[in-house]
């Protein structure tokens, strides 16, 4: 039986955003993305979302039945992983050697993963000892797209009394982020689990907003 034969894979940074946010969906958690959940993550017209799927599958870049949930295909996880391992490294880069916050750095990293060459990035990751995480804990791929994470817990679903160490605070919310670090959580800090909004370190009662319930990870 031959193997299906797709057309040459183009390169755009639309294609890239597609690719990434449905890596994104399925890195904290099981559930794959569906039509509706990609076009709102997007801020796109489903029906933009539903032809890009399309091509995204002619391209065998993603796997997808009409109304169902998007997967990404090995090619599609393939490329996905290399853009994420760019903007991750960008990050990573920006905060150790330029002192950025890293409230600050998402929106840097967006431009610079489009414009950097291989030789640029392979530079940046041996100068920061190649890194396995950025400095919101998300795992970078390695230069196969291989990543290393361990067993994790949404604070959220973490019970009164669990003890782990921070893993990862979502990056989508800078004010948030302002906000958990100036609660003194960061990515490393071992924890106690409280209650869904409140943790204790070090013995000490720290309060965070309610929406970090859906935004921290914490070692399961």
């Amino acid at each position: 039986m031959r193997a299906a034969r797709y057309p040459e894979i183009v390169a755009s940074p639309a294609i890239d955003d597609y690719l990434k946010t449905i890596y994104h969906h399925t890195e904290w958690q099981d559930d794959r993305i569906t039509p509706s959940q990609l076009a709102a993550e997007l801020g796109l017209a489903p029906s933009s979302v539903t032809e890009m799927v399309q091509k995204l599958a002619a391209q065998g870049l993603v796997t997808h039945r009409p109304y169902g949930p998007v997967s990404l295909s090995e090619a599609g996880e393939r490329r996905a992983a290399a853009i994420i391992r760019r903007h991750r490294l960008i990050e990573t880069w920006l905060v150790r050697e330029f002192g950025y916050a890293w409230d600050e750095v998402h929106d840097e990293a967006e431009v610079l993963e489009h414009a950097i060459s291989d030789r640029l990035l392979e530079g940046i990751d041996e100068r920061l000892g190649r890194p396995r995480f950025d400095p919101h804990g998300d795992a970078i791929p390695d230069a196969s797209g291989h990543v290393h994470r361990e067993a994790f817990v949404l604070l959220a679903q973490a019970p009164a009394g669990h003890v782990g160490r921070v893993l990862r605070v979502s990056d989508r919310d800078p004010e948030l982020l302002r906000a958990v670090e100036s609660a003194g959580v960061s990515v490393g800090a071992t924890v106690t689990v409280t209650d869904a909004a409140a943790l204790r370190i070090d013995g000490a009662a720290v309060s965070l907003p309610e929406a970090a319930a859906d935004a921290v990870w914490l070692s399961a």
